[in-house]
C-alpha cells in the first residue's frame, strides 16, 4: 500500500500546477477550440437553413469575419497598457459571447454582427496565443509542446462535434441551444482561467511596438500565403459538402470528429517529426500535398471521395507548426509579442479579399476556385525551399522550457 501511495505521489508530483503557462495554454487552447468549432460546424446549415446563404453570402461573411484578422497588430497598441494574459482573458470572452448569441440572430445581417463580435475575440486571442507559445518554449521544445497542444485542441474538437452530433441526431436540438451551451460553458472556463493565470518572468522582455523586419520577408509570404489557401479549404471545401453533395449537420460533425481523431493521435507525432527532419522538409511534404487537394477538390464528383480529400486536407495543416517555429529559430527574441500581431495581419490579407471575390467566382465555376489554390500552394512550395535547413542562433543560457 505504502508502495501504491508514493508511485501515485511521484506521478501527480510530474503534473504540471494549475497555474502552470503549459496549462493556461491548454485550457484557453480548449475554449477557443470548443467555441469555434461549434460555431463552424453548424455555420454552413444554419446560414443555408436560417438565413437562406448563396456562395456570394457565404463569401461575404467570411471576409467580415476576417477584417479583426486584419487589424491583429492593433493587438501591440493593446498591450501598451494589459499584460498578454490579460487580453487573452478578454479575447476568449468576447469569443464565447459572441458563440452564445449567434442562433438569436438567424439573418444575413444578424450573422454578419454576430460573426464579427466572435471574430475579434477569435483572432486577438491567436495573436497572443502564439505569442506566448513562443516565447513560453524552449526553441528545441517548441515543435513537441505545440503538437501536445494541437492533440489537446483535436480533443476538444473531437467532443464538442460529439456533442453536436448527439444534440441533432438524438435530442432533436436547435441551433439556440446547442450555440448557447458551448458559449455559455466556454465561458465558464474563461472565467475559471482568469483567477488561475500563470506569473512567468519572461527571460527577453517584449518590445511594445509594431515589428517589421527585412529578415523576415520570407516568413512574411509564407504568411500571407498560408492565410489565402487556408480561406479556401475553411470557407469552399465546406460549403462545397453542403451545396454539392448534400452533408447535412450530422455527416458535417462526423467528419469533423473524424479529423480531430487523426489529428489527437498524429498531433504530438507531427511536431517531433519536425523537430527532427526540421521545417524545410515539412513545409515541402505540406505544401506538395495540398496541391494534389486542391487539384482534387476541383475534379471531385462523389461525396466519398470528396470527404477524403477533406480529411486530408485537414491533416495536412497540422504541419503549419512548422512555420511557427521557422519564425521562432530566426527571430530576435525581443521581437515575438510585437511581431505577431503583424505577422497575423499579414495572414489576413488576403484572407479579407479572398471569400467576396471567390465567392463571386464560385457562382460562375466553384472549380476555378480550387485551381487557385493549388496555384497559390504550388507558389507557396516554391518559397518553403529558401527555409534554411540549420539556424545560427545561440540558445539563451535562461531559455527553459516551462
Amino acid at each position: 500500500m505504502k508502495a501504491q501511495s508514493k508511485s501515485r505521489s511521484k506521478l501527480f508530483s510530474k503534473l504540471p500546477s494549475k497555474e502552470s503557462p503549459f496549462v493556461f495554454l491548454a485550457l484557453a487552447g480548449i475554449v477557443m477550440t470548443m467555441t469555434f468549432s461549434a460555431w463552424n460546424a453548424l455555420l454552413n446549415n444554419f446560414a443555408i437553413e436560417n438565413a437562406a446563404f448563396t456562395g456570394a453570402e457565404i463569401g461575404t461573411l467570411q471576409s467580415i469575419r476576417e477584417i479583426p484578422g486584419l487589424l491583429a497588430f492593433t493587438a501591440a497598441f493593446v498591450l501598451l497598457v494589459l499584460t498578454e494574459q490579460v487580453l487573452a482573458i478578454i479575447a476568449l470572452s468576447l469569443l464565447c459571447i459572441g458563440v452564445a448569441i449567434t442562433g438569436f440572430f438567424p439573418s444575413v445581417y444578424g450573422l454578419y454582427a454576430t460573426t464579427v463580435l466572435m471574430s475579434v475575440g477569435f483572432h486577438y486571442y491567436e495573436t497572443i496565443n502564439q505569442s506566448l507559445s513562443l516565447q513560453w518554449f524552449s526553441k528545441t521544445d517548441a515543435p513537441a509542446q505545440l503538437g501536445r497542444l494541437l492533440a489537446i485542441k483535436s480533443f476538444a474538437a473531437l467532443c464538442t462535434f460529439a456533442g453536436i452530433w448527439l444534440a441533432f441526431s438524438v435530442f432533436d436540438a436547435d441551433y439556440i441551444t446547442v450555440y448557447m451551451v458551448c458559449g455559455l460553458l466556454g465561458l465558464a472556463i474563461t472565467a475559471w482561467l482568469a483567477t488561475h493565470k500563470p506569473e512567468v518572468s519572461h527571460a527577453h522582455v517584449q518590445h511594445k511596438k509594431l515589428i517589421l523586419r527585412k529578415r523576415y520577408s520570407l516568413y512574411y509570404l509564407l504568411t500571407f500565403l498560408s492565410g489565402a489557401r487556408r480561406q479556401i479549404f475553411v470557407v469552399f471545401a465546406g460549403f462545397l459538402m453542403v451545396e454539392k453533395f448534400g452533408y447535412g449537420v450530422t455527416e458535417i460533425t462526423a467528419l469533423f470528429m473524424l479529423n480531430h481523431v487523426i489529428n489527437l493521435y498524429l498531433g504530438p507525432k507531427i511536431g517531433a517529426w519536425i523537430g527532427r527532419v526540421g521545417e524545410r522538409r515539412a513545409l515541402t511534404l505540406e505544401y506538395s500535398g495540398l496541391i494534389l487537394v486542391f487539384i482534387g477538390y476541383a475534379l471531385v464528383e462523389t461525396a466519398e471521395l470528396a470527404a477524403v480529400l477533406y480529411v486530408v486536407d485537414h491533416l495536412f495543416f497540422a504541419m503549419a507548426i512548422a512555420l511557427k517555429t521557422y519564425f521562432q529559430k530566426i527571430a530576435d527574441p525581443k521581437d515575438i509579442a510585437g511581431s505577431m500581431g503583424v505577422s497575423f495581419s499579414i495572414n489576413h490579407i488576403a484572407a479579407v479579399v479572398i471569400p467576396v471575390i471567390f465567392g463571386m467566382i464560385w457562382l460562375y465555376n466553384p472549380s476555378l476556385v480550387f485551381y487557385a489554390g493549388a496555384a497559390i500552394a504550388c507558389l507557396s512550395l516554391i518559397l518553403s525551399r529558401f527555409v534554411p535547413v540549420k539556424y545560427e542562433y545561440e540558445q539563451a543560457a535562461n531559455d527553459k522550457t516551462v
